[in-house]
């Protein structure tokens, strides 16, 4: 007779555990899978009495810094998940799969918010808290270039700079369009290793809320160097025969003097 019993991934009949062969193959595996238990068993304690011991620290430490309960929790969560992953041997989840797990996870719920909010409020209102420094001025550090902190520190220390935005002539102003704007000698004046980039670090910086283009100007003799200068050459001969300059200037914001009072060695030239 013809056996239709299943096969296994080796091509061998699949047999029930009760009968006298399957009952042999348990036996042949048992020392693999009481080897496997054993390592995951001691990793698994491993983890659990070094966690314990520092798992409540973190959670102190969190809530000392200001954190919210529910994010150091959450923070904590993500840690121990990490930690016993590796405990028992498994491998980390895959680099797309924690991006979108994160995306999904880090973002706050408006009961959250608000309690951040609250928290906000309280402590404004506590007359023994202190803050040494604005919160956001570690996040603007990250989000610079080394020679954006060179235009701050110049800024700092020269104040307002003049700057020319070359437009377009028409009849009456009406139709002029704007050919290059914010044009200065802050790169060359801070002593940027990038020449080139200096617009693209005063857009960064006006990002940041660090500085901002005024409509005012500074004293017009200082604009006399800087409208001869070949970037503003190039812009006016690109503008065409009726091309102008409209005289501007580039300031610190006081967010950005408070910045660079902070965290910039202004002593130093």
């Amino acid at each position: 007779m013809t056996d239709l019993s299943p096969a296994d991934s080796t091509g061998e009949p699949l047999v029930p555990l009760a009968s006298p062969r399957g009952l042999e193959r348990v036996v042949q595996a048992a020392p693999g899978l009481f080897r496997l238990a054993a390592t995951g068993g001691w990793r698994l304690a491993e983890w659990t009495v070094r966690q314990s011991l520092s798992t409540g620290t973190e959670i102190v430490r969190s809530l000392a810094a200001g954190q919210l309960p529910t994010e150091a929790f959450r923070q904590i969560t993500t840690d121990l998940r990490t930690v016993g992953r590796h405990a028992l041997g498994v491998a980390d989840e895959p680099t797309d799969l924690v991006v979108v797990h994160r995306a999904t996870t880090v973002g706050l719920s408006v009961e959250e918010l608000r309690a951040r909010g609250a928290a906000l409020l309280y402590q404004s209102a506590d007359v023994w808290f202190t803050q040494e420094v604005h919160p956001a001025y570690e996040r603007i550090l990250d989000e610079m270039a080394p020679d954006e902190a060179r235009i701050l520190r110049f800024l700092a220390l020269e104040g307002p700079q003049p700057a020319v935005d070359v437009r377009t002539g028409r009849p009456l102003g009406i139709g002029s369009e704007l050919v290059a704007g914010g044009l200065s000698m802050i790169g060359l004046r801070a002593g940027v290793r990038q020449m080139e980039r200096t617009s693209a670090y005063q857009n960064n910086l006006f990002r940041l809320g660090l500085i901002w283009f005024s409509r005012e100007e500074v004293d017009p003799t200082r604009y006399q160097v800087l409208e001869v200068q070949p970037e503003v050459m190039d812009a006016l001969k690109q503008a065409g025969r009726m091309a102008k300059t409209v005289r501007r200037s580039i300031h610190l914001t006081p967010f950005g003097e408070d910045f660079c009072r902070t965290c910039l060695p202004l002593g130093d030239q």
